[in-house]
């Protein structure tokens, strides 16, 4: 279960590195690809819920880093909820 590192770029431009403790993220996003604000949190929801547990499945328990990744990408994606069109880029993968 490799870990991996996607960078993601916000409507104001800034960037976020994440975490997924599996490369299964890769099958819901693909870098340079821009997803609407919507789209982008429904592609990290369950991307991350699958890592999460895949993990559990392993190790007997799910993966709370996910989870907090998770938290953290809906709590930055919650400031652009008024912005009309609003589009997250997804820069690259750093594994």
């Amino acid at each position: 279960m490799p870990v991996t590192h996607f960078r993601v770029r916000w409507p104001d431009a800034s960037e976020t590195r994440c975490y997924s403790p599996s490369s299964v993220v890769r099958e819901h996003l693909a870098p340079g690809q821009r997803y609407a604000l919507d789209d982008f949190l429904q592609r990290a929801r369950e991307a991350l819920g699958i890592a999460s547990e895949r993990v559990r499945a392993k190790y007997g328990f799910a993966c709370s880093q996910a989870m907090d990744q998770l938290a953290e990408i809906e709590g930055i994606a919650a400031r652009f909820s008024a912005t009309a069109h609003a589009q997250v880029t997804v820069v690259a993968f750093d594994d």
